[in-house]
Formats: C-alpha cells, structure tokens, sequence
C-alpha cells in the first residue's frame, strides 16, 4: 500500500473531504524524497557544516537547512493550494499564493530537526502541521494544536520514514528506494500506555526546573522497574523510538530558557498531536500541549511527550512541586 494510493482509499471515510489535503499530504511525501537524496549525498555535494548565517531563533544555520526549507517553499508553491508557509528558517511567514478561490491551507514546518547530527551522519528529520486556512493569515497560523487538520514527521536514518495523522490515527511509511515510493509499513500505530524509555538532554539537568530533576530522579532510582536512557539529539527520533516502545521525551525550561527551547507552532504542537493520535500525551508540565494558544509564531515552550503513564507522572511532579 503506497502512501498516495493509502491517502486516496482513505478519502471516503471523510464524506466532507475534497482530496485537497490529500494532495498536500502527497507533496510532503515527494518533499521527503528530495531532501532524502540530498541528506544520503551530503558529503559529495558539500552540505554539511554552516552558511555563516544566524537565524530568527540566534542559532547558526547549517547548509543543509537551508536546502531543506527552499524545497519545501518550491514544493507548496507547486500545489497551488497552500497559501503560506512558516518555517523556523525564516522570520516571517511566506505567502505563496494570494488567490483566496485557491487557498486551503498554511503549512508550518521545521524543514531540519537534529541538523547538529548531520555532520556526524546520525539520524535527522523534519516536522510539520497542516492549518486551515480561511483568508486571514495571522488567524490560520496562531492556532491552537487542537485545530490543526493534519500533522507528521518524517526521519531520515537508515530508511527514510514518514510518519503522519490526519486526526484518523497515526500511519507509518518507509520509502522503498528502487521504486521511488513510500510504502506503509504501519497503519493506526498505537503508543504502549506506560514505556521503558527516558530521553532528556541529561548534560543539562542541573539547570531543569525542580519538578523535572524530581521526575527523572524517581524514575531512575526505580531499580525494580528501570528505565532505559536514550537521547539522539534529533526529536522527531527519539520521539519515533517512544511511539512503537513506550516511555517519554522530556525538554523542560530550565535558568538559561524559562520559557523552554522548543518551539511550540512547528514542534510541539505537531509531535503532540502524533502522540494523542496515538493513545499517549503531551504536557509542558502545567499545561496540555494542545490546548495552548499560540501568541506568536515563534514561541517557545517547556515539553514533554510519551505515554500516559509518564505524562501523567511528569504532571504530577509539577503540581507536588510548582516552579511558580
């Protein structure tokens, strides 16, 4: 079952659908194939390392994100129906089109996750969420996680996957190289209600909040039931490894970012909306993920995503210790 043929079967089932966001769904996937081909040759065509550029979010940029977000822009362009895009490579929303006949959709992405990984070819992805899109551009992009039409990830390691929920569950797909198509290899994924994996960034634990450092000391001094620790470096891995095992990635504020790291519109709300489709959670410790109302594109929040035994033990540890 290729990824366009499983999108079209699945139209029916949506008597209200027009198969247009079938057709956005359908590009992400040849947007995966381009970038794809470039990560696996990012050595010959001079990809790694930095442009020398610093981005709206003060990080270095790297060649790679670059390429990355120009074929997503290019791509969108194409499908007509997509009236902007927001990207964390870029500081303002891109109009693509201004026809509103024609607009149906904003596309947000993070076209890199990970991208420090490239240089030492460990697994990198991208994240993106499908918002409606009615004419009024700041409305369709600050909306909150529950509101979005459709969301996903794809990762790039050693098959390339993509992964996504049009809120009618979560669906699986790995592209078969030698016909050039992506192929399910999971349909309704499922998240196990309680994991054995921890994935946190641990070398900053002693600046986390309270709560969090309480959280993930409890859940390691459990010698009885132990966890495994295990963190790439790329999000949309370390959640894929808790999607089909269970457990939770957590990135909490801590003294250098109160306000978290991750940026709420691109990647959390997306990664939240796999989680929940999937029978798990999301929280940023106080607040379900979904339910915030975004105040600006680039926003920032604590978060954390996994099954619901974990998420509901990391919500816990907030309230037994508020960070105020």
């Amino acid at each position: 079952m290729t990824l366009d043929r499983f999108l079209v079967r699945n139209q029916p089932e949506h008597p209200e659908a027009s198969g247009e966001l079938t057709r956005v769904l359908d590009q992400m996937g040849t947007v995966a194939k381009i970038i794809s081909s470039h990560v696996r040759r990012s050595s010959l065509e001079g990809l790694k390392g930095f442009t020398g550029d610093t981005n709206i979010q003060g990080e270095k940029v790297k060649k790679l994100d670059i390429l990355s977000n120009d074929v997503l822009v290019e791509a969108f362009e194409y499908v007509g129906i997509v009236g902007a895009i927001v990207s964390e490579e870029m500081d303002e929303p891109r109009v693509l089109h201004s026809d509103k006949d024609r607009e149906k959709y904003v596309v947000l992405v993070d076209p890199i996750d990970g991208s420090s990984n490239l240089d030492v070819d460990c697994v990198i992805g991208s994240i993106f969420s499908v918002h409606a899109f009615d004419g009024d551009l700041e409305k369709a992009i600050l909306q909150k996680g529950t509101k979005q039409v459709a969301s996903g990830y794809i990762m790039y390691g050693t098959s390339t996957l993509l992964v996504y929920s049009a809120k009618d569950g979560v669906h699986s797909f790995v592209l078969d190289e030698e016909i050039g198509e992506f192929v399910m290899d999971h349909e309704t994924l499922r998240m196990p209600r309680r994991g054995k994996i921890i994935s946190a960034n641990f070398g900053n634990r002693d600046r986390w909040a309270q709560p969090a450092r309480n959280f993930s000391d409890a859940l390691i001094a459990n010698e009885s039931d132990p966890y495994s620790l295990r963190y790439s470096g790329a999000l949309v891995a370390d959640l894929h490894q808790i999607l089909h095992h269970g457990g939770i990635y957590f990135y909490p504020e801590d003294d250098r970012r109160p306000s978290g790291k991750l940026r709420l519109l691109y990647e959390c709300a997306p990664l939240a909306m796999i989680a929940e489709e999937a029978g798990g959670g999301s929280t940023t410790g106080k607040d379900r993920v979904m339910g915030i109302s975004p105040q600006s594109i680039h926003q920032r929040v604590p978060f954390a995503v996994g099954s619901l035994y974990e998420i509901e033990a990391y919500e816990k540890a907030y309230k037994t210790e508020p960070t105020g």
